[in-house]
């Protein structure tokens, strides 16, 4: 039973460091499902996250069929060829079923709706990114110090 007396959250910021579709989607879907209650909300991409916000990779995010134990298949299947083309076809038809859009249209969706979309600095400049290899929606690159900032007041995930 939910506690009555317990304050609403107001603030969210979601950090995504995964680039696969199964390290992607659950941020994205908690974005857009705080930004639906009226919650304040940003995304921090660092590390291989980044794969959902850069223009060439966007749209060709995959599912992660190699050391993945929710797979529930042994890994030596995972590196099969077609493995992860085949899960990847299969996760994308589930998605669009229940009529979540495309990661890009995601983002757009999401920012359009009020929300922060930010690159880590650190890991933009190790991965030697330049500003147009971003999507448009990208609010920023900004160091962990700003996300923090940014993310005064409010609950962080990591997803």
């Amino acid at each position: 039973m939910a506690d009555s007396s317990a304050e609403p959250i107001e603030k969210v910021s979601i950090i995504i460091s995964r680039g696969s579709l199964e390290g992607v989607y659950p941020g994205l879907i908690m974005a857009n499902g705080a930004r639906m209650e009226g919650i304040e909300a940003s995304i921090f991409f660092t590390f291989f996250g980044l794969d959902a916000i850069i223009k060439k990779r966007m749209d060709h995010l995959k599912v992660a069929t190699v050391g993945n134990p929710a797979m529930h298949m042994p890994s030596l299947l995972g590196v099969l060829p077609g493995m992860s083309a085949l899960a990847t076809s299969m996760m994308k038809k589930e998605i669009e079923k229940i009529d979540i859009p495309p990661v890009g249209e995601f983002l757009t969706m999401i920012h359009d709706s009020g929300a922060g979309i930010y690159a880590c600095k650190a890991t933009v400049d190790m991965f030697h990114l330049k500003p147009e290899d971003f999507c448009s929606e990208v609010d920023g690159v900004i160091s962990v110090g700003q996300f923090y900032e940014k993310s005064a007041g409010g609950q962080i995930i990591f997803t």
